[in-house]
């Protein structure tokens, strides 16, 4: 027999279940098997943080930005759900787990952690537009955490929780060596 791991790494609900994201074209079929591997590899225990979106708005949603997520209503919905995640670390680290890696997916306006998309004009009734085109025009990435990360990083700092953050970007999976990202 062999002793476990403890090692622990949090990622982001559709990188397990791309069935969770904003209905239409998605860039893979399943899960991100590249990536799992490797974790799967250097045996980490994997834990899959619930999806925000998913939880608050249900599959028939359309695509949100940034400014959408961020008032109190979300940030309340994202700690709700963040609070059964935190107790079970919470109970992990006090018996000798280590909590490695928080992956996210760079882009998203919950999950994203070095890019979030935005817009400040992702707003209001679709049918006032003249053309959709203008107002997706105004998509953009800003340099800033998803709202649902940005929760979890508070929430870390609050309970004392240090780990690293790493951002993954979908649409640029083959340019990762995984085998080098992780210890």
């Amino acid at each position: 027999m062999e002793e476990r791991s403890r090692k622990l790494c949090l990622i982001s609900h559709c990188m397990l279940n791309c069935n969770s994201k904003v209905e239409g074209p998605v860039r893979r079929k399943g899960p991100l098997k590249e990536l799992l591997y490797e974790l799967i590899e250097k045996d980490y225990g994997i834990i899959q943080l619930p999806c925000p979106e998913m939880t608050f708005y249900g599959m028939r949603r359309w695509g949100h930005v940034r400014e959408q997520f961020d008032n109190p209503f979300f940030r309340k919905h994202c700690r709700q759900i963040l609070e059964p995640v935190l107790e079970q670390l919470q109970e992990y680290l006090a018996n000798g787990y280590t909590l490695n890696y928080v992956i996210g997916v760079n882009g998203s306006p919950s999950c994203g952690l070095d890019l979030s998309c935005s817009s400040d004009k992702w707003l209001g009734e679709l049918s006032k537009w003249d053309s959709l085109d203008s107002i997706k025009g105004s998509l953009q990435y800003k340099n800033a955490p998803g709202v649902f990360m940005e929760e979890l990083i508070n929430l870390f700092k609050k309970n004392d929780i240090s780990t690293e953050f790493i951002g993954i970007y979908e649409n640029r999976i083959e340019e990762y060596d995984f085998s080098k990202m992780f210890k």
